[in-house]
């Protein structure tokens, strides 16, 4: 479920949605680190400045989920992606895969924005992530059979283990963790109410 056996190919035929999610990413970091565009021009306009929110550059809810400034902040990411994404997209359609990560970042930026000062600023993916194992655990809670067993054994222990790092990580926006962890799951149910969701 979790172990990624298709070639570079196959895997942008069935999986669209997390490929351009990650070819949208890589785009952004190259662009901050090409002398064409000047690094702290694209931060300054995409990255989430609670400030600026609250004077109306709403779009710095959702830009944020996509912008990293290191290139380790940026693999590990979209390594996440690859690895937790497919199976949710293919189970749930592109569609709705799309509203569920941009819904779960979306919700772990409002929280930042009312949790945080007004000059906090925060980047990355790491809360429309965490919506994804959100969503894993409100099918586990709810209908665990729905997953196989060997995934039900890889992702709530790496779900536990991601809460935990949060607290323990520098520069980590825990807010956006956690909150993105509750919108997946809250998504989750609601998609659980409406339609069953098997992988």
């Amino acid at each position: 479920m979790f172990v990624r056996t298709e070639s570079f190919g196959q895997f942008l035929k069935l999986y669209p949605v997390i490929s351009t999610i990650i070819a949208i990413q890589l785009l952004i970091f190259l662009m901050m680190h090409t002398p064409i565009f000047p690094h702290n021009w694209i931060l300054e306009l995409l990255a989430g400045v609670n400030l600026l929110i609250q004077k109306g550059e709403y779009w710095r809810l959702v830009t944020p989920i996509f912008v990293h400034v290191g290139f380790a902040h940026l693999l590990f990411n979209s390594f996440s992606l690859v690895l937790f994404g497919p199976a949710l997209e293919k189970a749930l359609g592109k569609f709705t895969f799309i509203i569920l990560y941009l819904a779960s970042g979306l919700g772990a930026n409002i929280a930042t924005l009312y949790i945080h000062p007004p000059y906090y600023t925060h980047i990355g993916a790491s809360g429309a992530i965490f919506g994804l194992f959100g969503v894993y655990l409100a099918v586990l809670f709810v209908k665990k059979d729905a997953i196989p067993l060997q995934g039900r054994q890889v992702i709530l222990p790496i779900a536990i283990i991601s809460v935990v790092m949060t607290f323990f990580q520098p520069d980590i926006n825990i807010t956006g963790h956690i909150f993105g962890l509750i919108s997946g799951f809250i998504i989750g149910r609601i998609l659980l109410f409406y339609r069953s969701i098997r992988f």
